[in-house]
């Protein structure tokens, strides 16, 4: 008896799934995320970006003062050591909080001046990572300002979805790091770094070491919001007096403590070097 054999469907290798996630497709993948980003931002018209990093884990004053209440109201079911970690922890994180609502507030303020330069193309998007904390409020504070931003995602092991206030049509998902890390430096002409653990530090020490080369403009203005805790984290006139940097290159340092420095700081440096948008997206 004869057998009549199911020949398998041909498509094409882009439509081959097994194909397209397997180790040889990685250079096409990688591909993806650099052509899609750049045909949605030029669709869009923007011009260039500011870009706004702080932990995920700073919560705006309201949810933080929720939690501490809560942790008050539940004291009588915990043990006295218990109680007290608790009580500090959440303290610590109302203290923070004031983190949050400042970034909100600097993102909405420099919106709303970027919108003032017209739309065609756009100037000055914020840009974040795309996930809470000190991202949420930076995307958020635009959306105040009547504004759109952008929101940079990034696939971790443990699900960390892009935040409510991105521009959905601005909003990006990516695999590589590194190729989220090119989309931060290549449009920014600005980095506000507040307070934040080792992702914020990885993206600061990024752009300082780009700057540095001269792989980006010196011109691009690095700003560290918030002293008190950036301090007592990273010494950087001990780098300065050691002599593994020099005063030019700590010059590249700009420091705020409040939204009218830090904004003060952006405007001036924007005004000074940067009022023609950035030529890639044109």
């Amino acid at each position: 008896m004869s057998r009549t054999r199911q020949k398998k469907k041909l498509v094409p290798p882009y439509h081959d799934h097994v194909f397209m996630e397997s180790v040889p497709a990685r250079p096409v993948r990688i591909m993806t995320e650099y052509i899609e980003p750049l045909e949605r931002l030029r669709r869009e018209k923007v011009g260039d970006t500011i870009v706004m990093f702080g932990s995920a884990r700073i919560c705006s004053r309201e949810h933080a003062l929720a939690h501490l209440q809560k942790i008050r109201e539940e004291g009588n079911r915990r043990s006295t050591l218990e109680q007290r970690a608790a009580l500090r922890d959440a303290k610590a994180a109302l203290e923070m909080s004031r983190y949050y609502e400042e970034a909100r507030e600097l993102a909405r303020r420099i919106t709303s001046w970027a919108m003032s330069l017209g739309d065609h193309p756009r100037r000055f998007v914020i840009c974040s990572g795309g996930g809470p904390g000190i991202m949420e409020a930076a995307n958020l504070g635009a959306v105040e300002a009547g504004g759109k931003s952008i929101g940079l995602s990034i696939q971790l092991p443990h699900e960390q979805r892009a935040n409510h206030y991105i521009s959905p049509e601005l909003s990006f998902m990516f695999h590589y790091f590194f190729m989220r890390k090119l989309w931060f430096a290549q449009l920014a002409k600005a980095l506000i770094v507040f307070p934040g653990g080792f992702g914020t530090m990885d993206e600061l020490w990024e752009m300082l070491t780009l700057m540095q080369t001269g792989k980006l403009q010196r011109r691009n203005l690095i700003l560290i919001y918030g002293r008190k805790y950036w301090d007592r984290v990273l010494d950087w006139k001990h780098m300065l007096r050691c002599g593994t940097i020099n005063r030019h290159e700590f010059g590249l340092l700009e420091f705020a403590d409040t939204v009218d420095q830090a904004f003060q700081h952006v405007r001036d440096g924007l005004e000074l070097h940067h009022m023609k948008p950035n030529a890639l997206l044109q």
